[in-house]
C-alpha cells in the first residue's frame, strides 16, 4: 500500500510531433464543412507524396482559406490547422 507504479517513460520520434503553426487555439467548436470520403492532409503549403495523416469520412471542419484551386486549408476539432482536397468537402447546412 501506498506504492505508486509508474510506466515506462518513452520518447516519440520528431515525426509524431505537430509542426509549430499547425495549430489553433482555442480550436473551433462550430463547423463548416464536412469530410465527404476518407482523404489526407498535410502540414505544408502542399501536398506531397507523403500525407502526414488522414481524415476519416464525417469528420467536421471549419474551411480557413480556399482560393479556388484543389486544396484549401482547414481547423479540425482539435485546432489542427492543415491542407486538404477541396472536392472531399460538403458544407453543412445552417
Amino acid at each position: 500500500m501506498g506504492r505508486m507504479l509508474r510506466p515506462e517513460a518513452v520518447v516519440v520520434e520528431d515525426s509524431a510531433l505537430v509542426p509549430r503553426g499547425a495549430l489553433v487555439r482555442p480550436p473551433p467548436n462550430q463547423f463548416t464543412h464536412v469530410v465527404s470520403k476518407r482523404q489526407p492532409f498535410y502540414y505544408g503549403a502542399r501536398a506531397s507524396a507523403h500525407a502526414d495523416g488522414e481524415f476519416p469520412k464525417g469528420t467536421r471542419l471549419v474551411l480557413m482559406v480556399y482560393r479556388g484551386g484543389k486544396t484549401c486549408r482547414v481547423v479540425d476539432r482539435q485546432g489542427l490547422y492543415v491542407l486538404t482536397a477541396f472536392e472531399g468537402l460538403s458544407r453543412l447546412d445552417g
